[in-house]
């Protein structure tokens, strides 16, 4: 049925397109529900929002599940798990489309899933991915500007994700027994021995958005804040979850949650913040603390997600997905943990139609912070590769880099990764970000070229002599 619409689709002027698109895409949201039985209904269903950390997010959502003895499916930037089986997200997008999104589902009720987690954006949000999926809890992780371009504006942006958090006020009630499983309840009667499944507002109450998203009907509200000084925890409405006595480490960061002392071993002090809002998630189900720490703790990493490859070498090779200069920015203070001389950063930006004004700021960051930058392609879709090389490039030159001293534009992103390499001596790190465990480079004419950051690092440092 898809593959019919797509051909159809290519028949219709893209002027008249353009002016159908709402319809469209609300009535393809519509059938692919019906086609895969509206398996929504029948999972408690998670969506975790906002401009970064989602993907974490995710996964520590379904660590604590897990761990509490719940079969848990997800979609996610990084990987998608039908409740069986987990692999990595080969789709070049964080929520693909609307009849995969809905097969997924379909995939985690047939394999007996108590819980469905689905990344959701703001993308997805205006092409209305996200109607026809009956939503129970929605996090909320942060906001600042990204993809402001192609939404006309930050407020248009926020207006996006807000959308999805009026969505929840339409979602129906559902009922589930002790185990979580939703069950379908004819009569009042019945109700009484099934649990009601409350519509849940998780967000970050430091964040400076935070209020905008907790005005927002539901009939929970959590809000997760560091430290006791928050206007958040004087609202009756909102339960707000304090914690406190953060410790960053080379091994992981720690703090503390309801009394309990929580060790991960992610580094960052941002994966404290990501966890939170994780055990937000646990508590409004009902999870104990313990299950909740033991599902944190157990995790040791996110693929793409400051991950370290090592294939022998005496200098680090970190390759992290953070493609936006807030990330990158908090990045740079997690390597600050680790001991190093140099750093070499290969980064570069994506196109077609992301914010174009992020380029030169990571530039610039990357000129700041490491010793040398080596501007490359990314995802340039249907923009001039040669452009974005050099709008990132100026920024590492108004930080002060010298281009062909210690800035260097390299087109190819082997090639790009051969040179840090090249440049690199015991001590020192290699940071490759832009895209993480993403499998694919997107370019001219919707041509995907299979890649993967972690395999082509790995497959160099095979191939030079390891210096020693």
């Amino acid at each position: 049925m898809e593959k019919i619409l797509n051909i159809i689709k290519k028949y219709i002027p893209k002027k008249a397109f353009k002016a159908l698109q709402p319809a469209y895409h609300f009535f393809m949201a519509w059938l692919s529900a019906v086609c895969c039985g509206r398996p929504s209904e029948k999972l408690v269903v998670i969506g975790v929002t906002g401009t970064t950390g989602k993907t974490t997010t995710v996964y520590l959502i379904a660590k604590i599940l897990e761990a509490a003895g719940y079969k848990t499916g997800y979609t996610s930037t990084a990987m998608f798990n039908d409740g069986q089986k987990e692999w990595l997200n080969d789709k070049k997008m964080t929520m693909p489309g609307r009849f995969f999104t809905q097969k997924m589902l379909r995939k985690m009720l047939r394999n007996k899933c108590q819980y469905a987690i689905i990344e959701t954006t703001s993308e997805g949000v205006r092409q209305y991915r996200h109607r026809f999926i009956n939503y129970d809890i929605l996090v909320f992780t942060g906001l600042y500007p990204e993809h402001i371009e192609s939404h006309g504006g930050f407020e248009k942006y926020k207006e996006a994700k807000g959308k999805l958090f009026a969505h929840l006020k339409k979602c129906k009630t559902k009922y589930a027994d002790d185990k979580k499983y939703v069950r379908k309840s004819d009569t009042g009667i019945k109700k009484l021995d099934l649990n009601r499944i409350k519509k849940t507002i998780i967000v970050d109450g430091d964040d400076e958005h935070a209020g905008y998203f907790l005005e927002f009907w539901s009939e929970l509200k959590f809000a997760y804040v560091k430290g006791d000084e928050t206007e958040i925890k004087k609202t009756k409405e909102v339960e707000a979850i304090e914690y406190n006595n953060i410790e960053v480490g080379r091994e992981g960061v720690g703090f503390e949650a309801n009394g309990e002392k929580i060790k991960l071993q992610l580094l960052g002090e941002f994966n404290a913040a990501n966890a939170m809002a994780a055990v937000c998630v646990g508590l409004s189900q009902g999870i104990g603390i313990n299950d909740i720490k033991n599902g944190l703790e157990k995790v040791s990493g996110v693929p793409g997600r400051f991950e370290r490859i090592n294939e022998g070498q005496n200098f680090n090779v970190i390759v992290d997905y953070a493609f936006e200069p807030n990330a990158v920015a908090k990045l740079y203070e997690t390597i600050k943990l680790i001991p190093h001389r140099k750093i070499i950063h290969i980064l570069g930006s994506a196109g077609g139609g992301r914010d174009i004004s992020r380029r030169p700021k990571l530039g610039k960051i990357a000129g700041e912070k490491a010793d040398y930058v080596v501007a490359t392609n990314e995802d340039p879709y249907d923009d001039n590769p040669a452009i974005i090389i050099d709008q990132v490039a100026i920024g590492a030159e108004h930080a002060g880099k010298k281009l062909n001293e210690n800035l260097f534009k390299i087109p190819d992103r082997r090639e790009a990764i051969k040179k840090a390499l090249a440049l690199s001596e015991e001590g020192d790190i290699v940071l490759l970000t832009g895209k993480g465990c993403e499998q694919a480079i997107c370019s001219a004419n919707g041509e995907k070229i299979p890649w993967d950051d972690r395999e082509v690092a790995r497959e160099e440092l095979k191939n030079m002599k390891h210096k020693t």
